[in-house]
């Protein structure tokens, strides 16, 4: 992204979701994830405290906080859980033995090698959104790597929208619209061969994919909560829905899934993307661009009924289907102004 691209994103010109307010009237919000390796936890921290100003919080070596900028408070972290736990309890005042400072030295010359630092934003304004890019121009710049920099490299890019409303309906409507376009958003997002192997960005089965394809599939909330379980009791999904479903009824989900990671919020969890921030010609407004198509498809009811349609002839048939590839043929329903 060019200097140019970020100005004009700030003139007004960041592309903005059909449906741009809650049901409170108020903007929606986002939040975004970036994993990357090249730089330390100092520098990273260095770099967004400039770009956003606010003040450092120091939880530990390995977790850091930009709070109080003016979109809300940034995190900042080596993603590797136990590194965290063992940095937040460590107490500076107290001998520790040799042994134990060895453990977690090795433990983190071994992390910081194979895992990602990740910068966590608030819930941002959805018009205010453009601000990460301007921070990963400046990450770029200083040595930030992505994916496709080493074949260990499984970082990816995560984007949590805010949902429109919590209907049962609309939550439904784009379950659909990302079911209908996951094989072209896998295209599109051209998903590194080291994210393809590791389980967190699973596609949805079959079974369930038709479950919610049938014509006459109109579940209420209860209904649709209970289908998402049964088939995916499972942070593991390029499409995470049980942040919001937890949001929901939270003690409908905990009673299938006790993974203590899955938090309550109202939002999607969209996480196919690879994070290409060392690649000039790659910046948030590309995976951004994907989820509008998303986005566009679900707030319109005739144009989601005809893919689905279409789709479901395709699934009931595939080898003597009118379309041989369904990413390919799902693109002509697409809104070209976003590609």
């Amino acid at each position: 992204m060019s200097a140019a691209d970020i100005e004009a994103y700030r003139a007004g010109l960041w592309p903005m979701p059909v449906r741009t307010k809650t049901q409170k009237r108020k903007m929606r919000r986002m939040g975004v994830e970036v994993e990357f390796s090249g730089l330390d936890i100092e520098r990273i921290v260095e770099l967004t405290h400039d770009q956003l100003g606010g003040e450092v919080d120091r939880v530990s070596d390995y977790e850091i906080f930009v709070r109080n900028t003016a979109v809300g408070d940034f995190g900042v972290e080596l993603d590797f859980s136990y590194l965290k736990k063992l940095g937040r309890e460590k107490d500076q005042d107290i001998d520790v033995d040799d042994l134990d400072n060895l453990a977690e030295g090795v433990l983190a010359l071994f992390a910081k090698r194979l895992v990602p630092y990740e910068i966590v934003s608030p819930p941002m304004p959805m018009n205010e959104v453009w601000r990460m890019e301007s921070l990963m121009a400046r990450l770029r710049l200083a040595g930030a790597k992505g994916t496709h920099h080493a074949v260990a490299y499984a970082f990816g890019l995560h984007l949590n929208p805010e949902m429109p409303d919590l209907k049962a309906e609309t939550i439904l409507a784009y379950l659909r619209a990302f079911l209908a376009l996951f094989e072209w958003l896998k295209v599109r997002s051209d998903v590194d061969l080291s994210r393809r192997v590791t389980p967190y960005i699973d596609p949805f089965d079959s079974a369930y994919i038709k479950l919610v394809l049938a014509e006459g599939y109109a579940p209420d909330m209860d209904q649709l909560i209970d289908d998402y379980l049964e088939h995916n009791p499972t942070r593991n999904r390029a499409l995470d829905m049980l942040p919001l479903f937890t949001h929901i009824d939270e003690d409908r989900v905990r009673a299938v899934v006790s993974d203590d990671r899955v938090k309550p919020r109202p939002t999607l969890h969209y996480r196919l993307p690879n994070c290409q921030i060392d690649e000039s010609d790659w910046g948030l407004i590309r995976p951004w661009r994907d989820w509008l198509q998303i986005e566009a498809l679900a707030s319109d009811p005739r144009r989601l009924d005809t893919v689905c349609r279409a789709y479901r002839k395709y699934l009931k048939n595939p080898a003597g289907a009118l379309f041989k590839d369904w990413g390919a043929a799902s693109s002509r329903w697409l809104l070209p102004e976003l590609l």
